[in-house]
């Protein structure tokens, strides 16, 4: 798909009108944490986004759907591990320590699919 280029005069010259797209939404945690790696691991990969400007659009996108699949993967594990809103009124250190659990091996979880792009073992 070949995109109409448009230039600008300026003095003698003309030069290509290029323009970035507008993204507004944040890269967040997630998504800087991938612009790392990917800097590192993937230059190639790195530099065609930076080049299209789709870096940030990529990343943004990324980020939300990392969250996402965070806080899906919380909620399944609360389930399946039977942390309730019970257990947090009658036990709230055994809670506290339940979830912290969960929530770190939902992040590494996240992590291993979505940011540094390793296969499921």
């Amino acid at each position: 798909m070949m995109q109409e280029l448009n230039y600008i005069r300026c003095g003698d010259y003309y030069i290509p009108d290029i323009r970035l797209t507008e993204e507004t939404r944040p890269i967040g945690r997630w998504g800087r944490m991938h612009r790392d790696y990917i800097k590192e691991h993937n230059p190639i990969r790195f530099n065609d986004l930076c080049l299209s400007g789709e870096l940030w659009t990529y990343l943004a996108d990324l980020n939300e759907q990392a969250q996402s699949r965070l806080e899906l993967i919380i909620e399944q594990m609360k389930a399946a591990e039977g942390v309730t809103e019970s257990m947090k009124q009658h036990d709230q250190m055994a809670w506290v320590g339940a979830m912290n659990s969960i929530r770190n091996r939902a992040e590494e979880i996240v992590l291993r699919e979505m940011i540094y792009e390793e296969d499921a073992v």
